[in-house]
């Protein structure tokens, strides 16, 4: 068995190398092998070099690494991702340190015991650390999952979550269209209308970072969720 993980990647060169060395470490069954694929949304600093020194670093690591041309946004690197995994199932990993790959094995289980189909890890239940950050971002969130499962008729507790598991094969199937940070309300509300879709949550911990620390999504993406929550629920199949 083989577990995709897919690592979107924009001007990382703070992060990228030990999030690599975190996620060749993550703990996983003997069975389970790991298919890690790194793409770069056009990068202007040096998260490609560093990305290459860790394969030749790691050449028993099976690391893939493929860069835009321009620069697309989340979604879109996602997207390619998604479509060049080979594995049984797929999980997404930022790149930034914030949620921990020591976990994967947590968010697997539902799936490697035949219960589940995906998995959301969840940063809003469980006993699991969780860095205090900031109080509007988390109003926010609990808005737009609340929003997603008004309409989706879910009862998620964390929709904008980056770490989900999914089983390769449907996620291949879903045509997804998002760009930048709608991909969550758009995967969230294709994957509800899937007939007989088994979607758990798993607790995880958060290792949010600041703007200081080089985060990057704003209010202006909490609009465009919205938007997107909207936009995949009511008008487009």
């Amino acid at each position: 068995m083989i577990l995709s993980i897919v690592i979107p990647a924009y001007n990382e060169e703070r992060t990228i190398t030990e999030l690599l060395h975190k996620v060749a470490a993550s703990p996983l069954p003997l069975s389970i092998q790991k298919e890690i694929i790194v793409v770069d949304d056009s990068s202007t600093d040096h998260t490609g070099l560093l990305v290459r020194a860790f394969q030749q670093g790691y050449p028993d690591v099976c690391t893939h690494y493929v860069c835009h041309s321009t620069n697309q946004g989340k979604g879109a690197a996602l997207r390619t991702g998604i479509q060049l995994a080979t594995g049984d199932w797929l999980i997404i990993q930022d790149a930034d340190l914030e949620y921990d790959p020591s976990e994967y094995i947590l968010l697997l289980q539902p799936l490697i015991d035949g219960k589940a189909d995906v998995v959301y890890g969840t940063r809003f239940i469980g006993n699991h650390p969780h860095r205090v950050l900031y109080f509007w971002h988390s109003v926010g969130n609990k808005i737009l999952t609340l929003v997603s499962n008004i309409f989706t008729d879910l009862n998620l507790t964390d929709m904008e979550t980056c770490y989900k598991v999914f089983r390769t094969a449907l996620i291949q199937r879903i045509d997804l269209r998002e760009k930048r940070f709608g991909f969550e309300p758009e995967i969230t509300a294709k994957l509800a209308r899937v007939p007989g879709i088994r979607i758990y949550e798993v607790g995880i911990s958060y290792y949010g970072r600041t703007y200081a620390d080089g985060k990057k999504i704003g209010w202006r993406d909490g609009f465009r969720a919205m938007y997107a929550i909207l936009k995949y629920n009511l008008f487009v199949a």
